[in-house]
């Protein structure tokens, strides 16, 4: 019987004209904030080891809010609790137009990034667990902090070195980055929820669906009746017990991310190029500002290296990563015989696996959530993020300039032996 051709499943597909028009323009912005998210960190690096580091303790413990409506938080809680839902709100945003009309509404197309990014989860966290389990000075609590990569600082080190490189790489690791994102929304709904106040649980939920409602009506959808709607969501789940950020998880969900007749565009789509750049250019770097500043005097650098939790950090960050990336994809490719693109190598995959293992919005918002601020934990914590994505930086930039150089060559032509060739001049 004669052998029946079927066609090669390729793990990394090309992209339409409108998903990579979607694509640049995603890594334009992305790239800016990374350059922004990198600004705000080293000032406040900058700041917290010069000789005013009091005025910077200072003014994060500033209290700033209303008592009456248990809203006096200090100006470090309101860059976690509150910008960061911004920032949240973003990637809900992004969550839903790619389940509902980009790479994740296909199972083709998502299975790779979504099987890599749970691998990005579990390999880091086990060995964040192996190191903290067998010291006695250790705490599983951290187990989550490995597990998150920051997609605007792999995205800026990707637009610096991976000028060459094919735009599917480019869009593997920015659906990687947002199942990754899913993935940490989930852990700190469910692990980091302590007490739980129901009834202002409900009224979150019903604030949301107002929300909901509005959006999809024409005469309703102007910010005077949304943004309250916003806040409102925000204060009641605030004061749920479940960590405010979700809020703007759960209102991003309710944007419809399909364009209707006439629109050239999704609310989806309009919400996000109207606040991704308030995400980016201002409520992540002024996080960074506000978490990234942490004494790095010999005596809290040797704290580190002596601290179990710090050490899983980053050996999660550093190989438990780009480990868990690469094992996912390999895994996928070898049960569903599938094959990388034609013009991809399994050296792209290590070099993005390698840059996913820089780590810095979400890991510092797990480590306080986990820790605590100002803990003997969580100041340890800090230095081993930041000096574990300084090196998945340069490692995996180094691995994406290999690769780009690579892909920069020309490509070989062939000689036709019966067409005769031009003398050598």
């Amino acid at each position: 019987m004669p052998a029946i051709d079927r066609p090669v499943q390729r793990l990394f597909q090309r992209l339409t004209a409108r998903e990579e028009s979607q694509l640049l323009a995603t890594l334009r912005e992305e790239r800016t904030g990374g350059f922004l998210l990198l600004l705000g960190a080293v000032v406040a690096l900058v700041w917290a080891n010069s000789p005013w580091a009091s005025t910077y303790d200072e003014l994060l413990g500033t209290v700033v809010g209303p008592s009456a409506l248990h809203l006096d938080l200090t100006v470090a809680a309101w860059a976690t609790d509150g910008l960061l839902a911004i920032f949240f709100f973003v990637v809900g945003l992004e969550l839903k137009r790619e389940f509902v009309d980009g790479e994740l509404r296909r199972f083709s197309t998502a299975v790779v990034p979504a099987v890599a990014a749970v691998g990005g989860m579990i390999v880091p966290a086990l060995l964040y667990l192996t190191v903290n389990l067998a010291s006695s000075g250790g705490s599983a609590r951290g187990w989550a902090i490995p597990t998150a990569t920051d997609i605007a600082f792999a995205v800026a080190v990707l637009s610096v070195v991976g000028r060459n490189l094919p735009n599917a790489l480019r869009a593997f690791l920015l659906t990687l980055a947002v199942v990754d994102d899913l993935l940490a929304i989930i852990v700190i709904a469910v692990f980091f929820t302590d007490e739980l106040n129901l009834v202002a649980l409900a009224a979150a939920l019903l604030c949301t669906l107002a929300f909901g409602l509005a959006v999809r009506r024409r005469g309703w959808r102007s910010p005077a009746v949304l943004i309250p709607l916003a806040l409102l969501t925000w204060g009641f789940m605030h004061a749920s017990g479940v960590h405010a950020t979700i809020a703007g998880v759960l209102l991003a969900l309710t944007v419809p991310a399909v364009a209707g007749p006439g629109q050239p565009s999704s609310d989806a789509e309009r919400f996000e190029h109207r606040w991704r750049p308030v995400s980016a250019g201002f409520a992540v770097p002024v996080f960074a500002l506000c978490a990234a500043g942490v004494s790095l005097s010999a005596a809290a650098i040797a704290g580190t290296v002596a601290d179990p939790v710090a050490q899983g950090v980053a050996l999660g960050l550093v190989v438990g990563k780009p480990l868990g990336i690469v094992l996912a994809t390999w895994l996928v490719a070898r049960f569903t015989h599938a094959t990388l693109a034609a013009e991809l190598g399994w050296g792209d995959v290590v070099a993005v696996g390698l840059v996913g293992g820089i780590g810095f919005t979400v890991s510092l918002l797990i480590g306080e959530l986990a820790f605590g601020d100002g803990t003997p934990h969580g100041e340890h914590l800090k230095v081993a993020i930041l000096g574990a994505s300084l090196l998945a930086a340069l490692i995996g930039g180094t691995a994406l300039a290999l690769r780009d150089r690579y892909h920069a060559r020309p490509a070989p032509t062939s000689v036709d032996p019966a067409e005769p060739t031009a003398p050598n001049r």
